[in-house]
């Protein structure tokens, strides 16, 4: 199977993705199974190692998690926008982190830049900390809890 497909998540999750943007017809269906396989051996070619997950159920508990904090976080700044509530000041926070897992860096900055008001802005390998733009800023050790604790311990739990 792994000869067929070096990366069967990672191929059935792009065909499921075509077939929802493009609608689903037989064509669609050809042509979401050969790029799905393509992307998948263009993967494989660059030497990039799968990604082992450790526990699966780990997975819908993350994301009921980000979806809940990306909902609080689309009202929160659209109030500021709004003028229903008042910005405190926009900073950069510091947060070290405790994984070097590349699977978990890579979504851990799709998580943070995702939400609204925050953003990934460089990763310190040397230190393993990543500096992160928040647009209401008021307590640096809330984003750092917030993070650490709601999402890269998650990401530990399911990666390493």
């Amino acid at each position: 199977m792994r000869a067929l497909l070096p990366y069967p998540l990672l191929a059935l999750m792009l065909a499921i993705m075509w077939l929802l943007l493009a609608g689903v017809s037989p064509g669609q269906v050809v042509i979401a199974a050969g790029v799905a396989t393509g992307a998948s051996h263009a993967l494989s070619a660059l030497g990039e190692a799968s990604p082992a997950i450790r526990r699966w159920l780990a997975i819908p508990e993350l994301a009921g998690v980000v979806f809940y904090d990306i909902v609080v976080s689309n009202l929160e700044v659209a109030g500021i926008l709004l003028g229903v509530r008042r910005m405190r000041s926009a900073g950069f926070v510091t947060v070290p982190l405790t994984t070097r897992s590349p699977s978990a860096l890579a979504i851990l900055s799709i998580i943070v830049t995702s939400t609204p008001g925050t953003a990934w802005i460089d990763y310190d390998a040397a230190r393993n900390e990543v500096l992160v733009h928040v647009f209401d800023l008021d307590d640096e050790a809330h984003w750092r809890h917030l993070i650490t604790e709601r999402y890269e311990r998650r990401l530990m739990e399911i990666f390493q």
